[in-house]
């Protein structure tokens, strides 16, 4: 059986099984959120989207667009393969994230006004340490 599903403007039919994997990798999205203290509203300013339409997709009634995928995976500190259900690729440091990390995905998270402005600060205390140059 298939259902009608909203995809951008079009009303489209997908398989069950379409379905069941994009209501599953609504819930790997909405889980790994709230991992990172990121509400819907932060995620979805990020990804350049509505909330409510972060919301369907975290609900699973509208398809993640393949384009976004590498940027919602950066923003929320995982591969792609994990965002789309597949098992880890390549190999990763064990244990729980450096403070830097969980301090860099925060930071991803935030509005892009806000995100320039942590960027300016940063980039100031590094060039006063005399840093910039041999850093980048």
């Amino acid at each position: 059986m298939s259902h009608l599903y909203v995809s951008g403007h079009q009303a489209m039919a997908i398989s069950q099984d379409e379905r069941v994997f994009s209501v599953a990798m609504g819930e790997r999205i909405a889980a790994v959120r709230k991992t990172h203290s990121i509400t819907q509203v932060q995620l979805a300013a990020t990804l350049d989207l509505s909330q409510s339409a972060m919301n369907a997709y975290e609900q699973g009634q509208r398809r993640v667009p393949v384009s976004m995928l590498p940027l919602m995976a950066r923003t929320l500190g995982v591969s792609v393969e994990e965002r789309i259900g597949e098992s880890q690729v390549t190999s990763r440091k064990r244990g729980p994230a450096s403070a830097l990390q969980r301090h860099m995905d925060r930071i991803s998270a935030l509005p892009k006004a806000q995100q320039k402005f942590v960027m300016q600060v940063l980039d100031s205390v590094i060039s006063s340490s005399g840093m910039m140059n041999t850093q980048r």
